[in-house]
Formats: structure tokens, sequence, C-alpha cells
């Protein structure tokens, strides 16, 4: 009885993934420029791929092969070290488009399944569970990607640019990185990865506003916590001189909470919030000081690339 439901389990997980690799299969390429390879996916049926940046590198052009034999010259669109992620063009007008989810939906434990091609090998595939959510994952010029993936998929490095889906083959997440064994991370699929996505396939880049702030997230005094409803937000460690922030008054060690009326409980939360729309326009910060919340003027300014 009991083998056969451990069996009866098995068969059910593996026509999951079954189903996962067969719909999406078809949207995932093997990249290769002029000093590397990985992966990439397809996101429209006229040639747009979506990839990591560190994929392409400094590279503007290479070759794209899918599983059903095919090879397309592509160049660059545009690419976001900020959030690893860059968009291609390949020289095609009948690509299989993967559907994208939403990671915001993952829960830890779920099921995940991995479609790259490292290495050339075509339609690579491995399947876990879900590790943990919110992770940081440090890139270039001692930036973070905030807000990662993390999962037990065995990945390695020419999975890079691949698809994270979920049990429904719909693309969660695009593999950015290995971490170490049994540890792989996946830059989420949500509404700002859209924002990101939509900007270089519109403009080729990515325009964000800039405070001058480092931090990190801490816990809300209880009484201001149950005031607010939310139990943490961004302690400000730094300040940089001449900045938005330090002429807006902020302080090392004030505490921000929410921008115009936004609230903001970590880091990941202020980034998404600092969008080209509020370039040059004055916003309102929340920020809890010596135990008082109050509301400090400023202007952002756009990060220089």
């Amino acid at each position: 009885m009991g083998l056969t439901f451990v069996s009866d389990e098995l068969d059910a997980y593996s026509r999951a993934v079954m189903s996962v690799v067969e719909r999406l299969s078809p949207s995932v390429a093997s990249v290769k420029v002029r000093r590397g390879s990985g992966s990439a996916v397809a996101i429209t049926a006229d040639g747009f791929l979506l990839t990591s940046a560190h994929v392409v590198g400094r590279s503007s052009r290479g070759d794209a092969s899918f599983t059903d034999g095919r090879t397309f010259s592509f160049e660059l669109v545009g690419a976001d070290p900020l959030s690893d992620l860059a968009v291609l063009r390949a020289d095609a007008r009948d690509l299989a488009p993967a559907e994208l989810g939403d990671a915001e939906a993952l829960r830890v434990g779920q099921l995940v399944v991995a479609i790259g091609n490292p290495y050339g090998y075509a339609g690579s595939v491995t399947a876990g569970v879900v590790s943990a959510l919110g992770r940081s994952l440090p890139v270039s010029d001692s930036r973070v990607v905030d807000n990662v993936i993390q999962t037990d998929a065995a990945l390695n490095p020419g999975n890079s640019g691949g698809a994270l889906a979920d049990g429904s083959g719909r693309v969660v997440g695009i593999n950015t990185a290995v971490a170490g064994v049994g540890l792989g991370l996946a830059v989420p699929v949500n509404s700002a990865t859209r924002r990101i996505v939509g900007a270089l396939m519109r403009d080729g880049r990515v325009r964000r506003a800039w405070l001058g702030i480092a931090g990190g997230p801490r816990p809300l005094p209880p009484q201001l916590a149950r005031e607010l409803g939310r139990t943490a937000g961004v302690e400000i460690v730094d300040v940089v001189a001449g900045s938005p922030a330090e002429q807006g008054g902020l302080r090392a060690e004030d505490l921000i909470v929410s921008l115009d009326g936004e609230p903001i409980g970590g880091v990941d939360e202020l980034q998404r919030l600092m969008i080209d729309e509020v370039i040059g326009r004055a916003v309102r910060l929340g920020v809890v000081r010596n135990g008082e919340l109050r509301e400090l003027p400023l202007v952002p300014v756009e990060l220089d690339a």
C-alpha cells in the first residue's frame, strides 16, 4: 500500500515536470556571444528574448539556437546590470514565446523547473522546490539584486538567462547565478521586472531615480509598528554628500517607512518606487527620527548609468 502511494506520487511529480518541459523547451535558447554563452527565453514571437545581463556582458550581438535546430543572429536591445536583466532581438518572426507568470504568488516549498542550454546542451532540465524568497544577490560594482528566488534545482553557469518555471509552465524567474552546491538563484518575474523589460524593449535602457543613501532593513519599534501596520523600514547608514537625500535633510539612522504614502518595509520596496516617474519631481519621504514620524520633501535625480 505504501509503495503504491509513493509510486503514484512520483508519477504525478514526473507528469508535472514533463508537462512544463513540453510547454517551455521550445521557448528557451542557447545564446553565444564573443566571450561567453548562456541561455535566453523568447518572450515574443517576433524575436524578443529575455536573458541575464551578465550573459551578454559587453557584447552587442551573437547567436541564439533553439531546440528545433534553428539558429538566429541577435542584437542587444538593452541591458540593466542593476537587475541583471537584458533584452535581445533575434532575426526571427515565428518563435514560441513563453508565458510570463508572477513570482509574487510563489511559496516556499513550491515545485519549480529550471530549463536552460548550458554549454550548448539544448533543453537541459532540472527540478526542485523554492527554498527561500527575498534573498539578495551581489552583482558588479558592489551592487545588489534584491528579492531573488532561491531554489534547490541544480544549476550551472550555462543555465544563466534560462527559465525558472512554476508547475504550470509559466516563467516566474530568470536563472541568474549558482551560489553553491544545491543553491540556485533567479531574478523574479513580477510587476517590477515587467516594467524593466518594457523599458528595455522600448528605450534600450532603464531610467532610475536616485536619492543618495545606503541602508538596510530594520524592525520598527513595537508601538510604531502597530500604528503603521507593518513591522520594518529601511535604516539609513550613509548619506552621499550633495545628494538629494542630504539636500532634503536626511541623516544616518533615519528610518524610511514611506514614499508619497506608499509603505516601505525593505530595500526592494524602496528600489521598486525609484522609477523614472519620480525623477525631478518633489516627493514626500516618511521617516522615523528619534522615535517620531515625520515627512521630509526631496527631489530625486536620475541615477547615472
